[in-house]
């Protein structure tokens, strides 16, 4: 069953908690869920939470990092092979853009109500806006995507306030609640996605949780927990069309990822205090 786009935007184009306010969320209910000093020295790389999606200059300077990264003995083995997948995603993402056909626009155009649609990606990486034309994605990055739209719908409108959203099809499979195929906001983090599919199952053995492109695992083991404690966002994990979660069965140890679960499947307490929070906070 894939969710509908409508679900994820009742008001307009629809943004994620803050990560930090995740945070915080994580640390009232939880206590301590925060990775080990090990697992803190060996992160690859700093993340800012409220960064949603990585710009061009942002993932070249991150792919410097990670390259020297590769080479360095201060990881371990499985943190160099992680930044290794890192570095083949992210040359990818610059030389290919980030839509993939099937991946969906979501186009608000201020006082053009006929020009505002969600936008299907299709063959060639072409979206066709409504009254303006094809326009090509080819190369585009998310980041990017405002600014090509507003260049592209200017050609017709004098001065366009435009407002995108990059949406994207992927599954989520295993002990999960609504297993399936699912659409969601680029700037959403796994956190909130698995919150969506319905929290996780009592069997879930997150410590074998991992991300897949095809044949391959592209995040597993404390690269993937690290980056769901930071709040990493499907973006900026370098995600795509066609990625798969996968949550199997077997149950999990009594430890941080344990808790967690605890709490993905307390979806009305977590929604309650986010609200306070974003009240309290805005």
């Amino acid at each position: 069953m894939e969710t509908s786009v409508r679900d994820l935007r009742p008001e307009g184009l629809r943004s994620p908690a803050p990560a930090w306010i995740l945070s915080i969320i994580l640390a009232v209910l939880l206590g301590l869920f925060v990775p080990g000093p090990e697992a803190q020295a060996q992160s690859p790389v700093e993340w800012d939470g409220a960064r949603e999606q990585m710009t061009r200059s942002e993932l070249e300077s991150l792919l410097e990092r990670l390259e020297e990264q590769t080479l360095s003995t201060a990881y371990s083995s499985r943190m160099r092979a992680q930044a290794e997948r890192s570095v083949e995603l992210i040359r990818r993402r610059l030389s290919e853009g980030d839509f993939q056909v099937g991946d969906r626009v979501v186009l608000e155009v201020q006082n053009e109500p006929e020009l505002s649609d969600t936008l299907m990606v299709r063959s060639g990486r072409v979206v066709e806006v409504p009254l303006v034309g094809d326009r090509s994605l080819d190369g585009v990055l998310r980041s990017e995507l405002q600014g090509v739209m507003e260049e592209h719908i200017g050609n017709y409108i004098r001065n366009p306030v435009v407002r995108t959203q990059a949406l994207i099809r992927i599954s989520v499979i295993g002990e999960v609640g609504n297993p399936g195929f699912h659409v969601f906001p680029a700037d959403f983090p796994i956190t909130d996605i698995l919150m969506q599919v319905g929290g996780l199952g009592g069997d879930a053995n997150l410590s074998r949780m991992r991300i897949e492109r095809g044949t391959t695992r592209i995040w597993e083991g404390e690269t993937l927990e690290t980056a769901m404690i930071q709040g990493r966002t499907l973006d900026q994990m370098n995600l795509q069309a066609g990625d798969r979660i996968v949550v199997p069965p077997g149950g999990a140890p009594r430890d941080g990822w344990e808790t967690f679960r605890l709490v993905t499947t307390t979806v009305g307490a977590v929604a309650s205090v986010a609200w306070a929070l974003t009240r309290i906070f805005r």
